[in-house]
């Protein structure tokens, strides 16, 4: 035990953006358990209704963890969180996929407090990485993957086509756009201001949270088990990847010595018709449609994700589908969803 202690001393102090989101709080969840002290901004509900017992009862956050009120509009007040860290991970960002807001609304609140945060690691003088969260959305919309063209894998090489995006009108559509910019100015910004940066790109992150509502993307994923038909159509061709091993992937780049550029973090590519024989076999006491409702959304093909500079790197995914979705329905049920 004392041993243990001294090495979560060396760990040191790092920064998570967003913390009160279903990537951010799990994330400061396990950095605490590696060792981490951790720095978070959250962003304070205007009548201070926010609960965020859920992260102040963590273990070791007693100890460990610091809050800071920051707002994605006002950048300049992540500085305070970022002074005297040795890391950032910087996952905070607008989620509309009803697009209340337009996107340019939402590009230019992103890309502002992106830049207000690099800025922020360059002038600690302490940030020694900044890995940011984008999305394997911002590689796999392209006239070159639509048309085909023999492509099996898409990797870390290929870029969204943010006027071909905006033509093809999809679901979440502005967030992509959003993202893609985004993580251009992060990557450019990074090379001119010579601060070491890392991109991680995860697929559909789905599995447990501990945040008090169900993030968008479990829900979703969750479609065929709470009968809501209208995701149904997401879920053609999906992938997927556990909230942990994309916590984990993040960590792991931060403590690669040699980890550079853009990493896809996705553990599984499926259809709804693989989906829906997995969970009927799996999940038999849960209601699903029938196949023959099913019959009319046709997967289309697509090439698959590869992740295979991220697991060159020494990463291994710990989480299949089995545990994603076993973890996602403990905790529906932990807040009434099931």
């Amino acid at each position: 035990m004392v041993g243990m202690e001294k090495d979560n001393k060396k760990k040191g102090r790092v920064c998570v953006t967003g913390g009160t989101g279903f990537l951010g709080s799990w994330m400061i969840k396990r950095l605490l358990e590696d060792g981490y002290s951790v720095n978070t901004t959250i962003r304070i509900h205007p009548e201070g209704k926010s609960d965020i017992s859920y992260l102040t009862n963590l273990a070791g956050a007693s100890e460990r963890l610091k809050i800071f009120a920051a707002d994605l509009d006002r950048p300049d007040g992540f500085a305070a969180a970022i002074k005297g860290c040795v890391g950032v991970f910087h996952a905070a960002h607008p989620l509309d996929f009803e697009d209340k807001e337009t996107e340019e609304i939402k590009t230019k609140r992103s890309i502002t407090a992106l830049l207000g945060i690099l800025q922020a690691c360059v002038d600690s003088k302490t940030v020694k990485r900044v890995v940011y969260t984008s999305s394997v959305g911002t590689t796999t919309f392209n006239g070159e993957i639509a048309a085909g063209g023999g492509l099996e894998m898409i990797d870390e090489r290929s870029w969204t086509d943010v006027e071909f995006l905006r033509s093809l009108r999809v679901f979440g559509g502005a967030y992509i756009v959003t993202k893609t910019l985004t993580e251009r100015i992060a990557l450019d910004f990074a090379e001119k201001n010579g601060l070491d940066l890392v991109t991680v790109l995860p697929s559909w992150i789905h599995g447990p949270f501990i945040c008090p509502r169900c993030p968008d993307s479990v829900y979703i994923s969750m479609a065929l088990i709470l009968g809501d038909e209208k995701f149904y159509q997401r879920l053609v061709n999906t992938s997927l990847v556990h909230v942990d091993d994309v916590v984990r992937a993040h960590i792991h780049l931060f403590e690669q010595p040699n980890a550079k550029g853009r990493y896809i973090c996705s553990a599984a590519d499926i259809t709804i018709n693989e989906l829906y024989e997995f969970l009927s076999a799996r999940y038999s006491q849960h209601k699903l449609p029938t196949a023959e409702s099913l019959k009319d959304l046709v997967p289309f093909t697509f090439p698959g994700l590869s992740s295979k500079k991220l697991m060159e790197t020494g990463f291994k995914f710990e989480n299949g589908l089995g545990e994603m979705y076993d973890g996602a329905i403990k905790s529906c049920k932990g807040i009434g969803l099931l």
